[in-house]
């Protein structure tokens, strides 16, 4: 397996909203305007690709300043558990850090804790959440 990160890939909504669903187990069928959402408000986002095919996501959108937050963390089902997750994270870190952002930010479920803390190198902090 050769993964070959790609920032600001060009994205096609069905092939990421596919991905999106696998991961995340959502509705296979609805396709999402992934590419219009990133190029208005991400501050970047980052593809794995294996050969052409793509089996990781991440984005970091902004505030415009010091803060960038990881956003739609996603590893193909059948890819998980291979380092493509921490490759993504690392890789999100890099290019926020270069955008000049001083913190950024990432919610997460419980389960997540191990891979965010231990392996992401996220310190935990209180936050509060509304459902909307």
């Amino acid at each position: 397996m050769t993964i070959q990160l790609v920032p600001r890939f060009p994205v096609d909504d069905r092939e990421l909203s596919g991905l999106h669903a696998r991961a995340f187990g959502s509705d296979p069928a609805a396709v999402r305007p992934w590419a219009a959402r990133l190029e208005r408000h991400a501050l970047t986002w980052i593809g794995a690709f294996d050969g052409d095919r793509l089996v990781g996501f991440i984005q970091v959108c902004w505030d415009g300043g010091a803060h960038a937050f990881l956003l739609d963390t996603a590893v193909d089902p059948d890819q998980q558990r291979r380092g493509i997750g921490i490759m993504l994270v690392t890789a999100a870190v890099d290019e926020s850090r270069a955008a000049g952002c001083e913190w950024l930010h990432v919610d997460f479920e419980p389960h997540l804790e191990h891979f965010y803390l231990e392996q992401g190198g996220f310190r935990s902090t209180p936050a509060g959440l509304i459902a909307l």
